[in-house]
């Protein structure tokens, strides 16, 4: 148990996949304007992440090692992606209309988003069980959603304030990002 919590805390907080690992940077760069988007959009890589994680595992596990294939992995892993991507666009077209049309062309980019494809080869990297790495994925989306709704929380203060025209835009949100990859680099000292 007190792997899976360290497993965990490192993967959400010490090495989180946006700030330290710089994974899912045009998600968390293109989603962040506001708080309600970038939750959604955390919380649709929460689950792809997860399920990602679960299906891949069992996939190299129980298919590609004892068949010999590993060779494979990187294919297979982006077929299962995209598959749950698509479960998951036609999910909240179905459910969630008005997060559907907010996310817009983000949602469709999960399934390039290099950071579900990172954890996941992390994941047989690594070693993990399957269970390990389910817990290695859900921690990862929870970093990368706790990450995107921070940067959205604080793009949306930002834009009430008298920013000087050469930071206004992109360089203020890229300066944003690089303190709160030095904020995120404190929890380094929980190892």
């Amino acid at each position: 148990m007190g792997n899976l919590i360290a497993i965990a805390v490192g993967s959400a907080f010490i090495n989180n996949v946006v700030l330290s690992q710089f994974l899912g940077i045009c998600p968390f760069l293109g989603v962040s304007r506001r708080v309600k988007t970038a939750a959604g959009m955390g919380s649709a890589v929460v689950f792809v992440i997860t399920l990602a994680s679960f299906v891949a595992g069992l996939i190299y596990q129980y298919l590609l090692v004892p068949l010999h294939i590993t060779y494979l992995q990187t294919i297979v892993f982006i077929l299962v992606i995209a598959a749950l991507v698509q479960f998951v666009e036609m999910f909240l077209k179905k459910k969630m209309k008005g997060l559907y049309q907010a996310l817009g062309v983000y949602l469709p980019l999960i399934t390039t988003n290099c950071a579900v494809l990172g954890v996941v080869i992390l994941n047989v990297t690594k070693s993990y069980t399957i269970l390990q790495g389910v817990v290695n994925g859900f921690a990862t989306a929870v970093g990368f959603l706790i990450s995107i709704v921070i940067m959205a929380g604080i793009r949306e203060k930002i834009e009430y304030n008298d920013i000087p025209k050469p930071f206004q835009g992109m360089p203020i949100v890229l300066i944003t990002a690089g303190l709160m990859a030095i904020a995120f680099f404190g929890f380094s000292g929980l190892k």
